[in-house]
């Protein structure tokens, strides 16, 4: 994913740190994340033994703080498909530690309602303070569909997603726009303390990287601290 997402490239240009952990459960030719509640890829929940992914996580941004390679208050999570659903998790459950979130085609606002799955359970996304998010996202994306349904990890639609988040973060008005032929960006703003939720979409976009403009990505990224 670092190979393929180019952020060193980015990181090299704007002079900050890229960090590329693994997930913690051997699936094919990689690693998933063990997000706690959700099945992997694989259709099964992670086994009882499996890392704690979240601990993982936590504990290496605090070591990172720790050792001074980074600033606490300058910390973001990103990451593909599984790695987005996995920022997102950390966006409902760490929010002390980041200070912002940019999940790619894997935008989540906690677990799918056990009642109705094409809804999000507010239950099992209950942050803290709010947090400022852009996903990236392309609407002919077949594994992570942003109209919902694809997989039982996966279920309700970005649209649900993003109407979750801006409640979390108090948001006053939803808005779209076309930033170009082939890519429009809709989402949510007058948030509480500048939190906002948006979502760039690539016309024909897939499920790859692709659909990231990294410059972009980074431009909000870089405006929050924590």
């Amino acid at each position: 994913m670092l190979r393929d997402s180019h952020l060193a490239d980015t990181a090299d240009r704007h002079g900050f740190v890229v960090v590329a952990p693994d997930g913690g459960i051997p699936a094919g030719r990689g690693f998933v994340w063990n997000i706690p509640g959700v099945p992997t890829v694989t259709g099964s929940l992670p086994r009882n033994d499996a890392r704690d992914d979240v601990a993982y996580l936590a504990g290496l941004v605090d070591r990172l703080v720790a050792t001074g390679c980074v600033e606490a208050k300058r910390v973001y999570v990103t990451g593909l498909s599984g790695g987005g659903r996995m920022a997102s998790w950390l966006g409902c459950v760490e929010t002390r530690r980041f200070a912002a979130i940019a999940p790619v085609v894997g935008l989540r606002a906690g677990r799918p309602l056990a009642s109705d799955r094409t809804q999000a359970d507010p239950m099992t996304c209950r942050p803290r303070v709010p947090l400022p998010i852009l996903t990236f996202a392309g609407d002919a994306d077949t594994t992570n569909p942003i109209s919902g349904g694809g997989a039982s990890y996966w279920q309700y639609g970005q649209a649900i997603a993003l109407q979750r988040w801006a409640v979390l973060n108090r948001c006053s008005a939803p808005y779209a726009r076309n930033l170009s032929a082939t890519v429009y960006e809709q989402g949510y703003v007058g948030c509480q303390g500048g939190a906002t939720v948006a979502a760039r979409v690539t016309r024909g976009g897939q499920h790859s990287w692709s659909v990231v403009d990294n410059e972009a990505m980074w431009a909000f990224l870089s405006r929050h601290l924590r």
